[in-house]
């Protein structure tokens, strides 16, 4: 279980096939990450992506990520920046909110603009996903947890905006997202929980 306050941002250095069938392993440098000290069995949210590490050199860990990971989160296939957080303990502090690092699609930005100090990021997510968000719910993006401001409707999904903060925007790799790039999202567990109980009939009482 992860918060979506990222710890900072490392960086996939290799990707190695692990088969034919299409498995990756990911080797990643989080030398960057303010604190970062994880062991061989851990959870590792990577962009969003609850992973296990399987193996660990210092700052320097890999994790094997399957086909199916693969095909439902995006820029785990290539070397390139990551969100880093590793898994709350009992105790620690709920700074955003409950995220599993299970990513339930892939959302498109439509905008990415200064507003006074903050930043106004629009993305587009497709019908499927568009059912769980709702002003003043919950989101993490890349596995940053944000708060959805608006919500406009369309016939294939919807899009919805968020507002960046100055230190989110500087320690997170939202920093670099630009029109037309792919962003994992996933929706708030409560509101998926909540569409699951209504569409077994839980809503008529």
């Amino acid at each position: 279980m992860f918060t979506g306050i990222v710890a900072g941002v490392g960086r996939i250095v290799e990707v190695r096939r692990l088969s034919v069938a299409g498995g990756v392993q990911l080797t990643v440098d989080a030398s960057d990450v303010h604190g970062f000290e994880i062991e061989v069995g851990d959870s590792v949210a990577i962009a969003g992506a609850c992973m296990t590490a399987t193996r660990v050199d210092g700052s320097v860990f890999a994790v094997d990520t399957s086909k199916e990971s693969l095909a439902r989160t995006s820029g785990l296939d290539a070397p390139g920046e990551v969100n880093i957080e590793t898994s709350v303990r009992v105790g620690d502090s709920l700074g955003g909110h409950l995220v599993a690092g299970h990513v339930d699609g892939v959302g498109e930005v439509v905008s990415m603009n200064q507003v006074a100090e903050s930043w106004l990021l629009v993305v587009r997510v497709p019908a499927e996903l568009a059912k769980y968000f709702a002003y003043k719910g919950s989101v993490a993006i890349d596995g940053v947890s944000l708060t959805v401001n608006q919500v406009v409707d369309h016939p294939r999904g919807c899009e919805f905006s968020v507002n960046v903060i100055p230190h989110t925007y500087r320690v997170t790799t939202l920093r670099s997202l630009r029109p037309g790039a792919r962003v994992n999202i996933e929706v708030d567990l409560i509101a998926r929980y909540v569409e699951r109980m209504l569409s077994l009939g839980g809503g008529s009482a």
